[in-house]
């Protein structure tokens, strides 16, 4: 049976074979012929199936078969096929002859990080919030059709894209205005935390009207605002969205301003379309009784903590404007996890991405290989220090014994699952851990007074007894703390791994 070399040289009217070739053997023939026959030896050896059938007169457009192992050959044929997948990073930016001397080249890490940092909107639209965002929008859409004024209350964790959700909103609402030939309505956005007092809020969306006729000087911000929402003479003609975040600074500081502010949405003659943004989510339950009340009580929107999932999304998306690929998958998926368990907080999520590339920055300024990606190494390293909490750097700080007696307590409630013991119990754990160590163990005495340093530093609670060793001891930190704190510290896992019961 004739095979894929055979029958591409038949095809070709150059193929007879020299005196030489004719003498060799096949399998000799089939490793040392540099080409089909009649091709000149600097010819292309590496043919695409890809190729243009007009790239040559005559040719056949096969890959070549130079291995004289039928499955390595197979793999040489199908290879091309493979879809191309994005080329790899290359933070250094430099040919693979580079040396490690020279200084790298910014560009491409720059270019990663403005995409990772939290003040970089996508310019496309924003994924995961989109039931939400469609919510907001045909309220407000609404409001505009109607003429008519309307309240929201945005609640969610810090770092769940309200704010620019409700940017995005605003955007599509003036785009809608122009498409559909109304009036744009007219925007004021407000950090609560920005304001010197709580009652300068109301200046603020006062000085928006300052072109339409103002009520007497000795009424206050307030008192013309609600004047002017009253006559329909002296009532705004356009629509206007006060967009009010940070809310939580009036929830908290003065609920009389936060019910006036609500209740100027009441007014026959009002044409304010307002958007109050807080962290809290059961800060709703407090204050929207009163407003319910008061027969101003807003539509509530609440943006959930982001998921795994969508953590990873969203972080895919940012990183599609990127022509290379610049995180391991295994990598994205731990931050995704690690966030999503602890807070999802996507700032938090952006943040560790940026940090793994500056550890992967760090690494390569002293490394010689050629590309990098951010490994699953890298992103433990950011992971680590984002939620180092302030504990674990206070036990960074003990001596070394209060360290291998806080190692005992660990030992003590997580091998043996007491919730407390006594001070002579833990004592023994102690000594155990030094004879295991080979380190000197302290007195009786001395032992209870790093005990009772370590109760006044709150990572212990002691309780009163005629005798030491019988006095009551409990833990008063997260045990994680202590085994996150002593993590890659050979000396301290091995006390760790000392139970006593």
């Amino acid at each position: 049976m004739p095979t894929l070399r055979s029958a591409t040289a038949s095809s070709s009217p150059a193929a007879t074979p020299s005196p030489a070739a004719a003498s060799t053997p096949r399998s000799v023939k089939r490793r040392l012929t540099p080409g089909r026959a009649g091709e000149s030896p600097g010819a292309s050896r590496h043919t695409s199936p890809h190729r243009s059938p007009h790239a040559g007169a005559g040719t056949v457009c096969t890959p070549m078969l130079l291995s004289a192992s039928p499955k390595s050959s197979r793999k040489r044929l199908y290879g091309d096929l493979v879809a191309a997948e994005k080329p790899k990073w290359n933070p250094r930016g430099k040919p693979p002859n580079f040396h490690l001397s020279q200084p790298m080249h910014p560009a491409q890490m720059r270019a990663v990080k403005e995409a990772l940092h939290v003040a970089t909107v996508p310019s496309c639209e924003l994924v995961c919030r989109d039931d939400q965002q469609r919510r907001v929008f045909e309220f407000c859409k609404a409001c505009v059709e109607q003429e008519k004024a309307g309240s929201l209350y945005i609640c969610g964790c810090p770092g769940t894209g309200k704010t620019l959700s409700i940017n995005k909103v605003k955007e599509s609402l003036m785009r809608w205005a122009d498409e559909m030939g109304m009036e744009t309505t007219d925007s004021l956005a407000i950090n609560c935390t920005n304001l010197s007092n709580t009652s300068e809020i109301f200046s603020k969306i006062l000085g928006q009207f300052q072109n339409r006729k103002k009520g007497s000087n000795k009424l206050s911000p307030l008192q013309q605002l609600q004047s002017m929402f009253s006559n329909k003479e002296s009532a705004p003609r356009r629509m206007m969205l006060v967009i009010v975040d940070e809310m939580d600074y009036l929830i908290t500081r003065d609920r009389a301003v936060l019910h006036d502010l609500f209740m100027l949405t009441t007014f026959p003659y009002s044409r304010c379309i307002l958007i109050g943004i807080a962290n809290a989510i059961d800060l709703a339950d407090r204050f929207l009784p009163k407003l319910e009340s008061l027969n101003c009580k807003p539509l509530v929107v609440t943006f959930r903590a982001y998921s795994k999932d969508q953590i990873s999304d969203i972080i895919k998306h940012r990183l599609k404007v990127l022509e290379y690929d610049v995180f391991e998958p295994l990598a994205l998926e731990f931050c995704a996890r690690k966030v999503a368990a602890a807070t999802g907080d996507m700032r938090k999520a952006l943040g560790v991405c940026r940090s793994a590339v500056e550890v992967l920055e760090a690494g390569l300024q002293d490394s010689d290989q050629e590309l990098g990606i951010v490994t699953f190494d890298h992103m433990d390293i950011a992971l680590s220090k984002a939620f180092k909490s302030a504990v674990v750097d206070s036990i960074l700080c003990l001596p070394q014994h209060q360290q291998m007696v806080l190692c005992a307590l660990a030992n003590t409630f997580q091998h043996c699952k007491k919730k407390a013991t006594t001070l002579g119990e833990l004592n023994k754990s102690y000594i155990v851990i030094c004879r295991s160590t080979q380190v000197p163990a302290v007195g009786m005495l001395e032992f209870s007074n790093m005990c009772m340093v370590l109760s006044d530093q709150g990572f212990m609670k002691l309780g009163q007894s005629k005798e030491d060793k019988l006095r009551r001891v409990t833990l008063q930190i997260d045990i994680s703390d202590i085994g996150f704190a002593f993590k890659g510290n050979r000396f301290f896992q091995k006390c760790l791994e000392q139970p006593r019961c």
